[in-house]
Parts: structure tokens; sequence; C-alpha cells
């Protein structure tokens, strides 16, 4: 799908169909258009056959030069909310899709949201309409019955403003380019997209990119004495792998953002083995691998001037005769012991080494992000990701930039009181705490391994993925990090 601005008015612009934004009954977007399109419009409005509620929608046929018109409604009310204008654009998109036509012009960005400014109603435009033209049907043998046509989109705005969008549009293009990546990752069957796959696809993000890519091998982890990543890895016949990526779009003078992303590329549960119902979901446990693979192929494509790294640990959470028992005692990289009570509780005890590896970076700050415990689910549902921040000038950052790409978080306790639960008679913690407060404790956790920096952990068990008919990665939070990164890289 092939984005462009065209500058208003597009009254005499042919267009398969030309989507207008209705608030309250009436046009919003205050263009000129033709007037046949004017008199169909009108003629609609007045019979009440458009639905008040944010995303109705009304087809018209006209003598052109629109031959169809999609009228969508923003709501009832005199003014419309961000939500309302993500459901319209959403709903507007899904209408066009089935409908024979190879392009579409719109109107949508016209509309008077509240507190949004012009370059948030194009990137969200451009986010919803990627957003349900994403399909992932490689492994099925026969085409999907409505295929998707709708190749070219042409989004009207004011001349003045037209010229200035473009970087916007580029920006909101790169970002949905870097979501369908951590989709791609998320949907792909466990058997093709391993540790290996993912090594695979940072090195070809590298060399697309010119980024420096280094990927460690368990010998080189051994060496690195990574034991707590280690044994998590030792039930499977995969080799795991640690993959490190750097983007350098700033002086090498500025202390980089480091993002680890937890890779456990199917997770059994070992041999505290999860129940049989629903495992197969247990495919998308790399989410947090594949939202910092997708943020960095959006931040090398929008060339930010920020010098970023991603860090992936990843491997296979499995049961064999070789596998780590509970009960049993590991290392980690930073010298702490930990008891292993439960081995269903692996991706702290990847991700644990992985936080200390971004030592060697010195880096500005460190997000960590994983499909962590289903504490936070039960908390949260699967609206809100789970954010855990000691500073609280860094967790209203990534509160604020979730807000402005509605892809939101909300920020949950971390006090040393937790700290209490992961106590162990015989090592330096457990690595569980009881199912009391789960998620914080999972949080407490990895905060032991990040002293040395300044650091967020983002619990995205409940929003990275879509469970049910429709089951699929949902490509967050990919967004809300482009714009913590983008924020960050405008700030010096």
């Amino acid at each position: 799908m092939q984005f462009s601005i065209k500058p208003l008015p597009v009254d005499k612009l042919k267009t398969s169909c030309l989507i207008v934004p209705v608030l309250g009954q009436k046009r919003v977007d205050g263009s000129a258009l033709a007037a046949a399109a004017e008199a169909a419009i009108a003629t609609a409005l007045k019979s009440g056959d458009l639905g008040e509620a944010a995303g109705s929608n009304l087809l018209l046929h006209t003598d052109g030069p629109a031959t169809r018109v999609l009228l969508v409604s923003l709501g009832g009310d005199s003014k419309t909310t961000a939500q309302a204008y993500l459901d319209a654009c959403k709903a507007a998109y899904q209408r066009a899709l089935t409908l024979d036509c190879k392009e579409v012009t719109t109107l949508l960005c016209q509309a008077p949201v509240e507190d949004q400014d012009p370059e948030w109603l194009l990137e969200q435009e451009v986010l919803a309409a990627r957003t349900v033209a994403y399909r992932f049907d490689r492994f099925k043998t026969k085409p999907a019955p409505t295929p998707v046509k709708l190749a070219r989109v042409a989004i009207g705005m004011p001349g003045a403003k037209a010229r200035l969008m473009k970087p916007v549009l580029a920006a909101a293009e790169a970002t949905a380019n870097g979501m369908d990546l951590t989709r791609d990752l998320g949907n792909l069957p466990p058997n093709i997209c391993n540790p290996t796959y993912l090594a695979d696809t940072a090195r070809k993000m590298g060399r697309e990119f010119k980024m420096k890519v280094t990927v460690l091998d368990q010998r080189q982890m051994e060496q690195q004495k990574m034991f707590s990543l280690l044994a998590v890895a030792q039930g499977s016949a995969q080799e795991p792998k640690l993959i490190v990526m750097q983007y350098n779009g700033a002086l090498a003078t500025r202390k980089p953002i480091v993002l680890v992303g937890k890779g456990i590329t199917f997770d059994s549960g070992g041999i505290s083995l999860k129940p049989g119902a629903g495992m197969d979901e247990m495919k998308y446990d790399m989410g947090g691998a594949a939202s910092v693979l997708g943020t960095m192929r959006a931040v090398a494509e929008m060339k930010l001037k920020i010098n970023l790294v991603v860090i992936v640990p990843t491997c296979e959470n499995m049961p064999s005769g070789t596998a780590t028992r509970p009960g049993d005692i590991v290392t980690s990289m930073s010298g702490q012991t930990i008891e292993i009570l439960n081995t269903d509780a692996e991706g702290r005890l990847i991700l644990c080494d992985a936080l200390t590896y971004a030592e060697r970076f010195k880096p500005e700050t460190v997000i960590d992000l994983a499909t962590l415990t289903g504490a936070c689910v039960v908390a949260l549902g699967h609206h809100h990701t789970g954010l855990f921040a000691r500073e609280d000038k860094l967790a209203d950052e990534i509160l604020q930039a979730g807000r402005y790409a509605m892809d939101t978080c909300w920020r949950m306790p971390m006090d040393d009181a937790y700290q209490k639960q992961l106590k162990s008679p015989f090592a330096d913690m457990a690595n569980v705490g009881g199912r009391d407060g789960g998620a914080i404790t999972a949080a407490c956790f990895l905060e032991r391994f990040t002293k040395a920096y300044d650091w967020a952990h983002l619990d995205i068990a409940g929003t990275a993925w879509h469970s049910g008919a429709n089951k699929g990665s949902s490509g967050r939070p990919v967004a809300m990090l482009a714009r913590f990164l983008s924020t960050r890289a405008g700030a010096k």
C-alpha cells in the first residue's frame, strides 16, 4: 500500500473512492468537492442513514470524478476524541478493502480531533490503514477469498501543510514497516522462527541498513558466563543465540539507548510443563524480540539521530532429559546465584544475563520488553502494557509516548517490599516469588541486574498478541517505542 499527500481541494481529482469524515451528521473536512459528490452527501446526511457511532459508514455512488463516496462517522457530538478518530480510520479502511478499487482518496486528516495536531492525524491514519490491510497467509495453499486490492492511498491536505507533511508520512510508513516485521515474526510457526531464524533476520537487516550485527553462539555465551540463559536453553535441540545490533545515527560520544527483547521462540514451560490447551500460542513468547527488531527497523528507516543497541537473548524452553529441573541453582553472568523453583519462569532467566551484557555499552537508558507474566494479563487485561521503572522521569517519557501513539501502558508499583518474596534459603534469589503480585516480583527480579543504568521494564504479555478466532501478533509496542525514540532523538 503506497501513500501520497495531495494538496486540497480534490474536487477535480478522479478517484475510485473518496473517504469523507462526518461529525454529528455534518461534513467536517471543509474542502470543496465536485457538485455530484456534494449533492449525494447532502441527501444521505439529511436522510439520517449514516449511524452516529464512531466508525459507522455509508457508501454512496456518484457520477464522478469520485465514482464512490464513503462517509465515515467520527461520532455524534460536536467534538471528536482520539479513540473515535482511530475507530473511524480503521472502519473506513476495512470497508475500502472490500471494494473493487485499487486506489482511494481520503479527507480523514481534516477531522477536528481534541488535543491532537495534524502530524498525529496523519500518522494514525497511516498506521490504521496498514494494520487493517495486514495479512499473514503465506502458508495457505489457496489465496484468501477476498484478496487485498487497495494499492494506493492519496491523503488530502491543505497545500501549505502538504509539503511539510512528507517527512511525517515517511516516518509513519517506517513505523508501519517495523510493526509488520514484528507481526510477521510473531506469526511465524516455531519450527521456522527459531533462534537461528531470528539471528538471520537481524543479519539481513544489518546488511540492508548497514548496521553492525554480532551473534554470540553457545560457546561464546559460556565464555561470557551466561549460565542463567544457557540453563533455559539446555533442554532444547535448538542452539541458543545472543543477538546484538548497533545503529549509530548520532555522534559516537552520545550514549546509546539499549532495547532488550525476550526471545523464547517456543515456551513449553520446560519441566514445569504448561497445560496443553493454547500451548500453540507460546510461539509468540518471542514477542519482545520481535518488537525490538521491528523497532530497530523503524529507527533505521527513519534515520533517527540517535544511537540504538538491540539485544535479543533467544532460545527454546523445552522438557527433556537435559532440561533444567525445579530446584537447580545457576550462576548468572552478574555472579548472582538463582534457585530455579519453576522452569516456566524462564524469561527472566534469559533477560538477566542480557541486561548484564548491556552494561558494556555504557547506556543512557535500557528498556527490556517481554511477554513475561500471565499475572500482568490478569492485572491489566489486553489494553495496557505493564510499565515498571525506578525513575519517574523515564516512566513519564514512556507513558507520554504511549498516549501519543495510542499504544498505551500503565505504570505498576515496584516497592522494595516485593523483593522479600524472592528470598531463597539456598541461593541469592529464587526465580519466582509466589502467585501474589507475580508481574511485580518478576520486575523486581530483573531490577536486581540493572543497578548500573537507568532502566524500565515493559511486560507485553497482554498486548503483543491477539487470541481467539483472529489470533495473531498485534505489532505492539513498536509504535510507542518509535515515538519514545523519536522524541529522544529530537531532544539533543
